[in-house]
């Protein structure tokens, strides 16, 4: 049987509307595809306390969660993703890539210009659809 795993990920947006955007490194997987940085929900664990403590350990800063945006599934050929992405503001300190090979910022007309982790794919093409 197919394990789920249940993730967040975070759409942090910084003052010129652009959104963070995360390149998975080559030691990770699903390398070298972009994503929107998150991680593992942890038993007993929110989504909103899970993407603050993930984005604190992977990014080493703080944010806050605003509100769900979107929620989707994806089944890999091993696993599966329950994803929820969340709408987060930054509250201190600049995210800095530590398990990432780089972290870009993009308008949202121009997200679909990287290669996307798949189970990524649905968020970006919502997010996009907001510049319309």
């Amino acid at each position: 049987m197919r394990k789920t795993l249940s993730v967040v990920a975070a759409i942090i947006e910084n003052e010129k509307r652009e959104i963070l955007c995360a390149l998975r490194s080559p030691k990770m997987s699903i390398p070298n595809h972009w994503e929107f940085p998150g991680g593992k929900i942890q038993d007993g664990e929110s989504p909103v306390k899970a993407i603050e403590r993930e984005i604190n350990e992977e990014l080493k800063c703080t944010i806050k969660a605003e509100e769900q945006f979107f929620k989707s599934h994806y089944d890999y050929e091993t696993f599966s993703i329950d994803l929820t992405a969340i709408k987060c503001t930054l509250e201190t300190g600049f995210p800095t890539a530590h398990e990432h090979s780089t972290l870009i910022w993009l308008k949202r007309e121009n997200l679909d210009s990287l290669k996307w982790a798949p189970a990524d794919v649905e968020t970006m093409e919502c997010l996009a659809k907001e510049a319309l």
